[in-house]
């Protein structure tokens, strides 16, 4: 039985997005269901960020439709979304954490308790009282995850989390999404870093000219991808 709570599945129907005239996303349909992590990749330009936005509902589609089968009432309030470059309150670490929790009605003692966590779980807790603003490209994008994680979302989008770190701060970022996944969380997550994608996936979803030509578990698609386009970017030839 699912949890009361629960909105996955999610579904996306017949999904087409345009914008100035140009169609971006050609008729997707797509099923995720709760598991390990679902990277979506693909060339530039090929519609992932699009796709995200659309599935978390910052978007509403030129035509088709997204579905939450679970039977929450409210899916908005169970899912959360990390952008590639976090827009951070001018206050402190702490403050940003306590704000998104305030906003969802949680009393004082549990927004502490919660982004006590949160901190712990990105390695923050040393720097609660530092202005977010100040802390290195690599820590912003920690405190935007601990945000998101504090919320406890049953999905998390993440659009390019990593594309702007360096290695350390890149390690640092999946090993709290690793850890996000192992408790629970269920992750879509854009990238253009293959070895991320194999690193963190559990299935794989290839865009290419803005249709989805391929949803296959990870192993699978990288062991032997179904279409020529996937197996020539596989292989780091431009895709057009």
């Amino acid at each position: 039985m699912r949890a009361p709570e629960a909105i996955l599945p999610l579904r996306a129907e017949g999904l087409r997005f345009s914008a100035g005239g140009v169609g971006v996303l050609q008729g997707i349909d797509l099923a995720i269901e709760a598991g390990r992590p679902t990277l979506v990749i693909g060339p530039n330009g090929a519609g992932k960020s699009v796709l995200l936005r659309l599935l978390h509902g910052l978007l509403a589609p030129t035509s088709g439709r997204v579905a939450w089968d679970g039977p929450a009432p409210d899916p908005r309030r169970h899912q959360a979304m990390v952008f590639q470059r976090p827009v951070l309150l001018r206050r402190s670490v702490l403050a940003n954490l306590r704000y998104p929790l305030a906003l969802a009605g949680l009393d004082r003692a549990e927004q502490d308790a919660r982004a006590a966590e949160a901190l712990a779980l990105v390695g923050l807790a040393p720097l609660a009282d530092r202005p977010a603003r100040r802390l290195s490209g690599g820590e912003q994008q920690r405190l935007a995850l601990a945000r998101a994680a504090a919320l406890r979302p049953e999905v998390l989008f993440l659009d390019e989390p990593c594309a702007s770190l360096d290695p350390a701060a890149t390690r640092a970022v999946e090993e709290t999404l690793q850890a996000l996944a192992a408790r629970g969380t269920k992750l879509v997550m854009t990238t253009h870093d293959l070895g991320q994608a194999r690193r963190l996936a559990g299935d794989i979803a290839f865009l290419h000219r803005g249709r989805l030509l391929e949803h296959a578990p990870a192993a699978r698609f990288f062991a032997s991808p179904a279409t020529a386009e996937a197996a020539a970017f596989l292989r780091g030839e431009l895709v057009w």
